[in-house]
């Protein structure tokens, strides 16, 4: 059971701007590191650097379908991550996606899922409008504020 919540702060540390986690449960102290701090020695004067082994999330301006070319291009209010995740576009793979783009969304429709520690969480819409684009691949790790979609 432990070895599960160790498994879901692994993923949430990986998928997060984060570097460290420090957080004790059923009795048990647990400090995840994702990069030790870099160690000095002075007699040797030389620094032990971690190797990296996480993958570099892209920034939002390098997203696909969002570049510094569209400049204006696309108009209107970006809906954001708000928790890191795994973003889905259906309850289910068997099920249609919750919106596509084109689609006209009204406040409180749900846009998309994300999964974080075996949640799923609704993305619901804030403002009613069109889906103007979708930032995001199905099943895609997703950011804290990271944009989702484009609504018009």
């Amino acid at each position: 059971m432990w070895q599960d919540r160790l498994k879901e702060l692994l993923y949430i540390l990986e998928n997060s701007d984060a570097n460290e986690i420090d957080v004790t449960f059923l009795g048990r102290r647990y400090r995840v590191v994702k990069e030790p701090p870099i160690i000095e020695d002075n007699a040797l004067k030389t620094s032990l650097k971690p190797k990296q082994t996480f993958q570099q999330v892209d920034s939002p301006k390098s997203i696909e379908g969002v570049s510094e070319e569209d400049n204006g291009q696309i108009d209107g209010s970006e809906v954001l991550s708000p928790m890191p995740g795994t973003f889905f576009r259906s309850p289910s793979p068997e099920d249609e996606s919750f919106v596509e783009e084109g689609d006209t969304v009204k406040k409180g429709d749900t846009l998309c899922i994300i999964e974080a520690m075996k949640i799923m969480n609704e993305i619901e819409a804030e403002d009613n409008g069109v889906i103007q684009k979708i930032l995001v691949e199905n099943g895609q790790a997703v950011e804290f504020n990271q944009p989702l979609f484009i609504i018009e």
